[in-house]
């Protein structure tokens, strides 16, 4: 059996009162079994306990040997994002809609008991590191765990951008943008652009046009250990938006590259035991729901 955990961190969506129920649901739990619970601040008082113990988000990861992100695949990438250079694993409860990342729902407190004692599978997710360079000078650099898009910002017309993978020219297209995704990100912004779905275990890349002018221009998937350079190859000036995540990069202006490579820390999340990515793509997407679904396959 795995080792079990004694300082557990919890983050929370902190723009969002619903979830002061589940916080406080999960805070008693931990503190009745004797774990020892740090909360990130901005979530610290949707918590009904007169002495909750907080630090910053970005701190969290050096003061516990667990995390636990309360909401939807939004507050688990913004948890992953803090506290991947910390290496610690990251269990998710799911309170939104789709949840790809979150697979435990707030009442099963039995199933995470178990997970917290060593019972569960562990599985390793890589980041996209981006920098936007400009005149020689690295501007801004930003992590992502889905998905790092390239799309036009405050103008009608397509953006005309030409794409590199370790220096060696892929293609130049005129769309409304890009998308570079992950594995974890396939099931995002990236499969509603008409993008394949990857399996979390390859180390793969997939690049998925927005809206091309040439409906030839398909996604490319790639290595995973590449690194992909995006120009512009406008005539005039326009501004593009670079979203990493959620996260918003603008005035990003058509003399800058971006450059995107593979985080080389992974996030590790912890599934409870018979945890099955098949089972979630059917589950979460509504697929085979006849006969094989309901009868047969094995659910975790």
């Amino acid at each position: 059996m795995q080792t079990p955990f004694k300082t557990i961190g919890i983050i929370g969506k902190p723009s969002d009162p619903s979830i002061a129920a589940s916080l406080t649901a999960l805070h008693a739990f931990l503190t009745q079994h004797h774990y020892t619970v740090i909360v990130a601040k901005d979530s610290a008082h949707f918590i009904s306990h007169p002495a909750v113990e907080s630090c910053a988000i970005d701190r969290l990861g050096q003061c516990c040997e667990l995390v636990i992100a309360v909401g939807g695949d939004g507050t688990f990438l913004a948890a992953a994002r803090a506290i991947v250079k910390d290496d610690i694993p990251l269990i998710g409860i799911n309170l939104g809609r789709l949840g790809f990342l979150v697979d435990i729902s707030p009442n099963e407190f039995d199933k995470l008991h178990r997970m917290l004692q060593g019972h569960y599978i562990e599985e390793k997710r890589y980041l996209l590191r981006t920098k936007i360079i400009r005149g020689g000078q690295v501007i801004h650099e930003e992590t992502a765990v889905n998905e790092v898009v390239i799309h036009r910002w405050v103008t009608p017309s397509m953006i005309e951008i030409i794409t590199k993978i370790d220096n060696v020219f892929l293609n130049s297209q005129r769309s409304d943008g890009l998308i570079v995704s992950t594995p974890t990100g396939s099931t995002a912004y990236s499969l509603s652009a008409g993008g394949p779905i990857l399996h979390p275990a390859l180390n793969a890349l997939v690049l998925v046009p927005l809206n091309p002018h040439t409906l030839s221009n398909r996604p490319i998937v790639i290595n995973d250990s590449a690194e992909i350079e995006i120009s512009f190859c406008q005539t005039k000036q326009i501004n593009a938006l670079v979203t990493c995540d959620h996260i918003e990069i603008p005035e990003v202006f058509i003399s800058d590259k971006i450059l995107i490579k593979k985080e080389p820390k992974p996030i590790r999340i912890l599934h409870p035991e018979g945890h099955d990515f098949f089972y979630i793509l059917r589950h979460k997407l509504n697929w085979s729901s006849g006969y094989y679904t309901d009868t047969h396959a094995i659910k975790p």
